[in-house]
């Protein structure tokens, strides 16, 4: 009698452990794959993927529940490790940075009234949306500052957001942070945007800010390839149109809304392979800058080049090259040899 019950228990025993064999060396891949995962992430528990804990992400992406791209600190190398560790083929998004759509300091942008209460941003749209003469600018009140988890933002002397871009990855904390829609993500290949958010026109913007889009069409009408169209009296740039810098319309600006983060450009340089077509002096958006009499080599004015590369696109003897490097603010100085002119 004892004995069936001592085989059935035996039986038992030994297929429970069979079966927690297999299931331990199937959770194996698994464990493997998660370490892999949390040893590649930055470890700032930032939150930007959506989990509060870099682990709870690593968590998350093992099991299937979510995408290897959450990752945006970790940029790119970090996207790839984890494509890796799941066997997949991860291509990381485009690099991007954090856009402030407003530029009208104290100077620029007068006030209705001071304010005096609670240092956030919502806070002050809550008294009579808030002191500015200008209802669609930057309040300056430290909102986005606090939110973003890298320190790349703060309020300059003027009462701006000012993103730092050797800080900023483009994670999008503090666009939900603005309560008045005032930042954007852009790709950080392009280095121009709009510093306004003021959706009125005319005279009314330039009462409220010196700097504020009126509304003109002016870099509408110097952009030919339709990258700029308005939107509710504002300009909205396709940054997805090829081969558009959008410097012209920085240039032609009258208000000067736009900012360029890029603090030196290139200037173009005519050889003596020109033809004289005149091509190039026709595509120039800035008067002045290419001069020249027709079937003779033309020159380029390097004062008032403004290195946008309409001329080096349009020139069939390929005659045109751009000379200089892009500066930005804050890049360490070197000594730059100056190529012998031709």
């Amino acid at each position: 009698m004892f004995i069936p019950m001592i085989l059935t228990a035996g039986v038992m025993a030994v297929t429970g452990s069979v079966f927690g064999i297999i299931a331990g060396l199937r959770k194996k891949p698994f464990y493997v794959r998660l370490d892999r995962i949390r040893r590649t992430l930055p470890d700032l528990d930032c939150g930007v993927c959506g989990y509060p804990r870099c682990t709870d992400y690593a968590e998350a992406v093992t099991g299937g529940e979510a995408g290897p791209l959450g990752c945006i600190p970790g940029g790119p190398r970090t996207a790839h490790a984890i494509g890796d560790a799941l066997e997949i083929n991860a291509q990381p998004a485009e690099a991007a940075i954090a856009a402030v759509h407003c530029r009208g300091g104290h100077r620029e942008a007068p006030h209705r009234a001071n304010y005096e209460g609670m240092v956030d941003c919502r806070a002050a749209l809550l008294l009579d949306n808030s002191t500015k003469a200008c209802i669609d600018g930057c309040l300056g009140f430290l909102s986005c500052v606090r939110e973003c988890p890298f320190g790349a933002l703060s309020i300059n002397e003027g009462g701006v957001a000012l993103v730092d871009r050797r800080k900023c990855n483009g994670c999008g904390a503090c666009v939900s942070a603005c309560p008045r829609h005032l930042i954007s993500i852009i790709p950080d290949v392009h280095k121009i945007f709009l510093a306004c958010n003021n959706h009125d026109e005319g005279d009314w913007v330039s009462s409220c800010c010196s700097v504020g889009c009126t509304s003109c069409g002016e870099c509408v009408d110097i952009t030919p390839s339709g990258a700029i169209t308005m939107n509710d009296h504002l300009p909205a740039l396709d940054y997805r149109t090829p081969g558009e810098n959008f410097l012209a319309a920085a240039y032609r600006c009258p208000s000067k809304c736009f900012v360029d983060l890029v603090k030196a450009r290139p200037r173009a340089n005519i050889d003596t392979s020109c033809n004289g077509c005149g091509e190039c002096a026709l595509s120039c958006p800035v008067p002045g800058a290419i001069t020249g009499f027709p079937d003779k080599r033309h020159v380029v004015r390097k004062e008032l080049c403004i290195g946008c590369g309409r001329c080096l696109a349009v020139c069939s003897a390929h005659a045109v090259s751009l000379w200089g490097s892009l500066g930005y603010e804050g890049a360490p100085k070197m000594a730059v040899r100056t190529p012998r002119l031709r």
